[in-house]
């Protein structure tokens, strides 16, 4: 089985701790915590917090190139969802404006240039589970300079293995980015030993959901395919920016179920993730595949964003 294309991308993906002091890692020497910037190493937060606990959050990762948050709308939109449906109550002046700003000044304190990886992540605070403190977001953002190279086409394609000891479930949680991450952390560890550049995730009916850190779509007779949000999956900003404009060309791309034979029986097999754009998958299991037409998506959509 082939290996990961550098030890970089895989470290770069998998391999972001979640410690409470924060270790230096990638260059970064300060993060955000509810507005102040802080230190690295600096203890945050205690036992009781509910993030900690209960993984009561979720989480956003956008991509800064040369100052400007790509498909900022998108994310933005997407965490104010999932706020919604976790029950955070927003104060007024939690704007995605404000957080901009900080992401910014983040951005200028920790002197990334080029390309860098935001993470947002939005918690809960103290308390058990039938008694928080309060229902106030809590938050973190960090921030790391991406490799010179982020986003180019991968020529060597990736190779893909399928994890199946865990399913995803299919519910109101399901398209959120949330802390709740587990069959995904465990997908990795498996794609890991087995030297996988990643693990597809199976819903609770055996069909595809996504990988561990991307949108999956397959090409079969010029037709592109995807699996539905109703199928478990994330509700990818990258994700959706590939179907409209596919669907923008005139091309058939479905939204649908997707059964393990089918994605074993595609032509053509690629992921979709807001800091990488689009990855060429060449081989999953034992079958390989070609590029022709993912090379033409990627040529026609990534130089627009």
């Amino acid at each position: 089985m082939k290996k990961f294309p550098t030890k970089l991308w895989w470290d770069f993906f998998y391999s972001k701790p979640n410690q409470l002091n924060f270790t230096h890692i990638c260059g970064m020497e300060n993060f955000i915590y509810n507005g102040k910037i802080i230190k690295e190493q600096t203890t945050i937060i205690g036992s009781d917090n509910r993030g900690l606990r209960y993984g009561d959050g979720l989480f956003e990762t956008i991509k800064i190139k040369n100052g400007k948050l790509i498909l900022e709308d998108e994310h933005f939109a997407r965490l104010w969802k999932g706020m919604a449906i976790l029950q955070f109550e927003v104060p007024r002046h939690f704007t995605p404006d404000k957080l901009k700003e900080e992401i910014t000044a983040l951005v200028k304190k920790n002197a990334h240039e080029g390309a860098v990886r935001i993470r947002l992540n939005i918690f809960r605070g103290d308390g058990g589970l039938y008694d928080a403190k309060n229902h106030t977001p809590n938050y973190i953002i960090q921030s790391w300079a991406l490799p010179e190279d982020n986003g180019e086409w991968n020529s060597n394609g990736l190779v893909l293995g399928i994890y199946k000891e865990a399913r995803k479930a299919c519910d109101i949680l399901s398209n959120l980015k949330h802390n709740n991450y587990l069959p995904y952390v465990l997908a990795a560890l498996k794609a890991k030993k087995e030297k996988w550049n990643d693990a597809v995730i199976l819903n609770t009916y055996d069909r595809l959901c996504d990988t561990t850190i991307a949108n999956i779509f397959l090409i079969k007779d010029e037709v592109v395919s995807t699996p539905a949000l109703k199928e478990g999956c994330v509700a990818g900003v990258m994700r959706k920016k590939v179907i409209q404009e596919i669907s923008g060309t005139g091309c058939q791309i479905l939204e649908k179920e997707i059964s393990i034979e089918e994605v074993l029986n595609a032509d053509e097999v690629f992921l979709t993730n807001s800091m990488y754009n689009i990855r060429w998958v060449k081989q999953l299991q034992e079958k390989e595949y070609r590029s022709t037409i993912t090379q033409k998506i990627y040529a026609a959509i990534i130089p627009t964003i």
